[in-house]
């Protein structure tokens, strides 16, 4: 998601950058909402709980870019 950039973003979309079909990052996706780092702002879509996160997460994880 962080190489998404801002967000919301469609989970399509975040199964496209993660290359898996749409339907594979729903559990993570529910773990991440119910530890309170991601939340749904309208139906199928993502977003970061903090902002600029996004900047936060490519800062510390810099082999992920």
């Amino acid at each position: 998601m962080a190489e998404l950039g801002v967000g919301p973003h469609r989970s399509g979309d975040i199964a496209d950058q993660l290359g898996r079909e749409v339907q594979s990052p729903a559990p993570t996706r529910g773990k991440l909402i119910s530890k309170g780092m991601v939340w749904s702002p309208s139906h199928g879509d993502t977003a970061f709980t903090v902002p600029l996160f996004d900047q936060f997460m490519k800062r510390t994880m810099p082999e992920m870019s």
